[in-house]
């Protein structure tokens, strides 16, 4: 076999491979699904299909229960610190105890699952909850500063 037959063997070979790798891979990216806002997510039938939704954790509402190893939530459009009514709120039941270290009341997360309609609650997969995106100054940080 001559050095041009080789090259020209091997080239396709990685061709090939590089083809495959990239079909195998990247074809999930068709499904790939942003999250809905909870107002979309409600506009649209709240259908029984994989879906991801965006809100927040409404004040209080975090329930643990241990025996049963799943977190119950309410999910509301608006941030709770803005000051307005919570409106509609859609139940979360989340099947584990292990939550992200930023879910709390106020958090804004996205949580990913299905709506149930037996238990009229949407049952998360995965709970995502988002890091403040702004950090504000300690007030008496400049006091502690001076007094040093």
């Amino acid at each position: 076999m001559s050095k041009g037959t080789q090259v020209i063997l091997g080239a396709t070979v990685i061709a090939l491979l590089v083809g495959w790798y990239a079909a195998a891979n990247l074809g999930g990216l068709a499904s790939f699904q942003y999250y809905a806002s909870l107002d979309e997510f409600r506009s649209a039938g709240m259908p029984a299909k994989l879906a991801r939704v965006h809100g927040y954790v409404a004040d209080g509402t975090i329930q643990r229960d241990v025996a049963g190893q799943q977190v119950r939530f309410l999910v509301q459009a608006d941030p709770p610190h803005a000051g307005g009514p919570a409106g509609e709120t859609l139940p979360v039941i989340f099947r584990s105890l292990e939550v992200p270290d930023l879910f709390k009341d106020g958090a804004e997360v996205v949580v990913e699952g299905h709506m149930d309609p037996s238990q009229q609650a949407f049952v998360a997969d995965l709970v995502l909850a988002k890091c403040p995106s702004k950090f504000q100054a300690d007030p008496n940080a400049a006091a502690r500063a001076a007094s040093l």
